[in-house]
């Protein structure tokens, strides 16, 4: 059972007893409304509790009174968070010192946001405000990364460009033995125990491969598997994200992985790769959105990879791109359900496509 007072109110759990959501179901259940009736299921891999090294916080100013946590469910009222039974709890140690920072903001008015990332070298801090910093709200700042031992702090007025304000130790994240600076507010698996377990099934369903394979990798982010991927094959990744390709190309080059690997830069849903892209590619790997891999899944089904790794965090988006997977004649090899988001209907897994 879930042992937290914001329990009922602060939308991030939707129950308080993580077995009463069956996640190897919803795995099986998804890929049965795709069509592949008893599709084989491995035994679902549970993330322990309090190892969150990521989280997207909600800020809000009442007054003399500082709000920063998590939104009320179906709303957009802020639950003011004192604990978490997810987070890493150095994460929850920061919320303390982050309100006294926020309340003395000037470029802090009303509402804003808090991204962390919790890198190797300690948090990496992108404050998201709703008017521009002054030269003391840059100086509160530092301290507070001294104070905190943070590796770096940021700051941008809305939705805007992230701008660097301190940067006190290196800010990587080691993915596979390879050090990557991804940009602030960067997208990492919720856990280091997610990431493993998806990067292990990854691995395991690769084809047998030889140097001079080639994987295909779509939506790769900043690398999570990209380097592990680039040990058994040549890779050519693909991602939308700028800045995200920008951090994964820096670290190709400073590891002198350039001959194993590439990162371009491509918007899958308005430019999706093209049938003779994948010529000749052993695997696809592809980790999309929430949504599902959209215009994409057309070219890829249609393509004849002999084998689709397909990584998704959202079950539905999984039925749907699966289903015309199936239609395309492939088969499910091995599937395995990821409980890296305990107390919700939210579910991580990682589904190996065959041609046959």
């Amino acid at each position: 059972m879930v042992h937290c007072i914001h329990f009922g109110g602060c939308g991030g759990c939707a129950v308080d007893d993580r077995a009463s959501i069956d996640k190897f179901f919803l795995l099986a259940s998804a890929l049965s409304r795709a069509g592949f009736a008893d599709a084989p299921v491995s035994p679902l891999v549970e993330i322990p509790l309090r190892t969150r090294r990521r989280v997207d916080l909600a800020a809000a100013r009442e007054g003399a009174k500082i709000l920063l946590g998590l939104h009320r469910a179906r709303s957009h009222d802020v639950v003011d968070m004192t604990e978490c039974v997810l987070l890493d709890p150095r994460l929850v140690n920061l919320l303390p010192p982050l309100r006294v920072l926020l309340r003395s903001l000037e470029a802090f008015r009303r509402t804003g946001a808090v991204i962390i990332n919790w890198l190797d070298a300690g948090p990496d801090v992108l404050l998201r405000v709703d008017a521009d910093a002054t030269g003391p709200d840059r100086t509160k700042m530092i301290a507070f990364a001294r104070a905190q031992g943070g590796s770096r702090i940021s700051i941008a007025n809305g939705a805007g460009e992230a701008q660097l304000v301190a940067m006190l130790a290196p800010p990587v994240i080691t993915f596979s033995g390879v050090p990557v600076e991804p940009p602030p507010g960067a997208f990492l698996q919720a856990s280091a125990a997610g990431e493993a377990a998806i990067i292990s099934a990854v691995l395991n369903g690769l084809p047998k491969l030889t140097a001079k394979s080639r994987i295909v990798e779509l939506y790769a982010g900043i690398g999570t598997l990209s380097f592990a991927l680039a040990k058994h094959a040549r890779v050519e990744a693909y991602e939308g994200a700028a800045d995200a390709v920008a951090a994964q190309d820096l670290a190709i080059r400073r590891n002198i992985l350039a001959g194993r690997m590439s990162i371009s830069v491509r918007d899958l849903a308005r430019r999706p790769l093209k049938l003779s892209e994948f010529s000749a590619a052993a695997a696809v790997v592809l980790d999309p959105p929430y949504a599902g891999a959209g215009p994409q899944m057309k070219n890829l089904a249609a393509s004849g990879v002999p084998r689709i790794i397909y990584v998704s965090c959202n079950p539905d988006a999984l039925t749907h791109d699966g289903a015309e997977l199936r239609r395309a004649g492939y088969v499910v090899e091995n599937s395995t359900p990821i409980d890296q988001f305990p107390y919700s209907g939210n579910l991580e897994s990682v589904v190996v496509f065959d041609k046959g």
